[in-house]
């Protein structure tokens, strides 16, 4: 990690989540315990708090900040829940979510075989970001992964879609549960 002098920045991808945490500091000692994380870097402004930091977790990278009301940037905690997961690809899934577990994060959805072909469970961490962790054991074409989402839930299938489009129709004219019609 780049403390002082030249900050090399990292060359980031397409997408990377850029994450508010109340205590960021403390996040990235977190993520380092429980992902493996790599502290790249960190700017702290005069009264200790993050502006800005970055860590590699395998091959990518999260920046993350710290909680600042001031200019509405709150954490998840803060706003009550997070509807966004940051999803891990790790060689062993059980191992990692064990880790991340051990490190103080909460269990969501206990590791498990998926209709999908991954093995894959879920925790938050202290700062409520939602963490999806999974290991790929299965090559499967879309058809397959079809049948096996139907075999656990037969409402999913092109039936069910149609039903669901005809629905969205009515809504959409006003006649669902009593709304008035817009023209």
């Amino acid at each position: 990690m780049s403390t002082s002098g030249e900050i090399k920045l990292p060359k980031l991808g397409s997408v990377t989540p850029h994450i508010v945490c109340a205590g960021a500091a403390d996040a990235i000692a977190f993520y380092k315990k429980a992902f493996g994380a790599e502290e790249m870097m960190r700017l702290a402004m005069p009264d200790g708090r993050l502006m800005h930091a970055c860590i590699r977790i395998g091959n990518s990278y999260v920046m993350l900040v710290d909680e600042m009301p001031e200019w509405q940037s709150l954490g998840p905690n803060a706003l009550k829940g997070t509807p966004v997961s940051i999803h891990l690809m790790v060689d062993d899934v059980d191992a990692m979510f064990a880790q991340a577990v051990a490190a103080g994060a909460e269990v969501m959805m206990p590791v498990a075989d998926m209709f999908w072909g991954d093995r894959y469970g879920q925790v938050k961490d202290p700062f409520g970001h939602r963490w999806s962790i999974a290991t790929h054991v299965r090559d499967m074409t879309l058809d397959e992964v079809k049948e096996e989402m139907m075999k656990i839930n037969p409402d999913c299938g092109p039936e069910s879609d149609a039903k669901a489009g005809g629905k969205e129709k009515a809504k959409a004219k006003g006649g669902a549960k009593g709304k008035a019609k817009v023209s």
